[in-house]
């Protein structure tokens, strides 16, 4: 798992941590930068 993983996840930002769980769950390979874009538009 990748080490930014738990930090995006567990933001108090609840909007931004489900943001970044809907991104992950379209993915079959995780993409990182994917994964902050959500977090950072959220």
């Amino acid at each position: 798992m990748p080490s930014v993983l738990p930090e995006l996840l567990k933001d108090d930002d609840d909007e931004k941590s489900d943001a970044v769980m809907q991104a992950m769950l379209k993915m079959a390979k995780l993409d990182i930068e994917t994964l902050r874009g959500a977090y950072d538009r959220s």
